[in-house]
């Protein structure tokens, strides 16, 4: 039943874009009502973060999607068996589990890939409202603090996102395609990130080094996800189930040829051989190795941001330092408990959250003199308390 479906069955769009749009109004209609008697500029905000809350959450959810195995829980797209919920299709969800029990098709798992689809269309809605709007207050007011080409940014991303999305399912949750849909999240809260910002606050001058290092921060933890997503998506998180060595070696066996072939199928070496379990020690140990150099890097630049005298540097700096300790603690109940959903999850969501974090601090400072630079930064410890004057 499961192969005589078309990978492809365009049938339900009309109706589930319509969900989409109804559960978009949802978030939409609590903004009207929360700020009626405010501008269109604090409208647009409200909505801007709030989809940001979303797309984290819809992050999430894909992170559970994924390790609840749900991927393939309806095998067409964008639908189910060309129905528009598993309700439709429950005559071929129940064939297909009856043909293969504990497959990877099965009810529960339909919805969940369902309800991930549901959301992310919410999602898309409300970034296709936001550039419509953005590009026609702009029409109006050509001064308009809206960022039309942020908006329609964001709208490229959500599209391309939803294409990796379409092959995530059609191509049989190949490694290479579910890593970079996960990259892909990670991006698009980058933009929405960027266009949240609130043009109207003046940019927060840093010493130009901090600009630099939030940007190799940001770079560091897109290579360290990218490895994270790889080891996830490969299932190579419980190749080492000790830290901090692995299996009884500080350098065990490794295949880095056949763990980081990118064009192959999942569990499959490139020539259609089944992976080979030191593939998979490969896999998980250099995203250990690399956790290392990236966790240092974020408490080094979480120090120094929290020298800086502007409360929301310092904050932002405070708040990198809580999520190095909780990456750390997330990571390691990955290795030792056996890889539990709730550590999974909160290891998924702290990426995010750090992405997010580097990202703000980017939008919201700029490099500026040494001079302004320095004089907000807070007096050394060193210096000791400010002599009392007699």
């Amino acid at each position: 039943m499961q192969d005589s479906q078309p990978l492809y069955d365009l049938a339900p769009v009309a109706q589930l874009m319509l969900v989409g749009a109804v559960i978009a109004l949802l978030p939409l209609v609590w903004i009207l009502v929360r700020h009626r008697g405010g501008t269109r500029g604090d409208r647009w905000q409200m909505l801007a973060r709030l989809l940001l809350f979303l797309t984290f959450d819809l992050v999430l959810f894909g992170a559970f999607t994924r390790l609840t195995d749900s991927g393939l829980g309806c095998p067409d797209w964008p639908g189910c068996y060309g129905n528009a919920s598993p309700l439709g299709a429950r005559h071929e969800i129940i064939a297909a589990e009856t043909a293969m029990p504990g497959g990877p098709v099965t009810h529960g798992k339909a919805w969940i890939e369902m309800i991930h689809r549901y959301a992310a269309t919410s999602i898309g809605a409300l970034i296709t409202l936001m550039m419509i709007a953005a590009w026609w207050q702009r029409r109006r007011d050509p001064h308009s603090t809206l960022s039309p080409a942020w908006a329609t940014a964001v709208f490229v991303w959500v599209c391309v996102q939803g294409a990796f999305g379409a092959l995530t399912v059609t191509l049989k949750l190949y490694p290479a395609i579910v890593t970079l849909h996960l990259l892909g999240g990670y991006l698009g809260l980058v933009l929405i990130t960027v266009l949240a910002r609130d043009r109207q606050l003046p940019a927060i001058p840093i010493p130009a080094g901090l600009r630099h290092a939030a940007w190799a921060m940001l770079a560091l933890l897109f290579m360290q996800s990218a490895l994270g997503g790889w080891v996830s998506t490969n299932y190579a998180v419980l190749a080492c189930s000790e830290f901090p060595r692995c299996q009884g070696s500080w350098w065990p066996p490794m295949d880095f040829a056949h763990g980081f072939t990118v064009l192959r199928d999942l569990g499959s070496t490139a020539a259609g051989d089944l992976l080979p379990f030191a593939a998979l020690t490969a896999i998980h140990y250099v995203h250990r190795l690399a956790a290392y150099a990236v966790l240092a890097c974020m408490l080094l630049l979480g120090w120094s941001l929290r020298r800086v005298a502007d409360p929301f540097v310092s904050r932002l700096g405070l708040a990198l330092l809580a999520l190095a300790a909780w990456q750390l603690a997330s990571g390691l109940s990955n290795v030792v408990l056996g890889w539990p959903m709730l550590a999974a999850l909160a290891h998924t969501g702290g990426a995010g959250a750090a992405i997010v974090c580097v990202s703000a601090l980017l939008t919201r400072t700029r490099a500026g003199r040494v001079a302004d630079a320095a004089a907000r930064l807070r007096p050394a410890a060193s210096a000791g308390p400010a002599a009392t004057p007699r």
